[in-house]
């Protein structure tokens, strides 16, 4: 009769004691280790490379103009766990059409920690130019662009746990044409 009781006393603080580490665990997870979204901050570094091309003297309309612009794309993620994210494409549009791409290599980003990729915006002006509304834009003194990317990769937890993750990002970004400043806002959302 007494190992009977004794045996269910253990079974019973076991199982407390597996239920208060079921609610630590779920109150973490809810609270401390919520996933959260990393700050990306885009800073243009000037212009690196400019081509003219033309279809010819004679037709000036056929003019093709490229134009590259340095980068650095910071990001600072917030979270416990490290990503590791593959290689990716950033398309930069204005009013609606896709006018650039922004390569971004594969890279970890540790936890609690920031990465600064440098990378290059390469610009089609002619689909930039062949907007009507570009060149009013221009003689009212600013260029808004946006820029859209996802990162696809791994949220990597204490070294153990790995999860898939993507990182959609979009970022408005505005040129300044009086002042030549460039101003960028980005808005992410992790999602698990």
């Amino acid at each position: 009769m007494g190992t009977s009781r004794g045996l269910k006393v253990c079974c019973a603080v076991t199982a407390i004691f597996i239920v208060m580490i079921a609610i630590i665990f779920t109150i973490l997870a809810f609270t401390v280790f919520k996933p959260k979204d990393p700050e990306i901050t885009i800073y243009p570094q000037g212009l690196e490379n400019i081509g003219f091309g033309l279809g010819g003297i004679s037709n000036l309309s056929t003019a093709n103009v490229n134009v590259s612009v340095a980068m650095i794309v910071a990001i600072n993620n917030r979270n416990y766990g490290s990503f590791k994210f593959k290689n990716a494409t950033a398309f930069v549009n204005y009013r609606g059409d896709v006018v650039g791409t922004v390569p971004i290599e594969q890279a970890r980003v540790p936890a609690h920690g920031k990465l600064n990729i440098s990378t290059v915006a390469a610009f089609m002006m002619d689909r930039l130019t062949a907007n009507s509304s570009f060149w009013e834009d221009v003689l009212a003194g600013s260029v808004n662009l946006s820029t859209d990317v996802t990162m696809h990769g791994k949220v990597t937890m204490f070294k153990v746990f790995k999860i898939q993750a993507s990182v959609p990002s979009r970022c408005d970004i505005s040129l300044f044409i009086q002042s030549q400043s460039v101003e960028s806002i980005c808005k992410t959302k992790i999602k698990l």
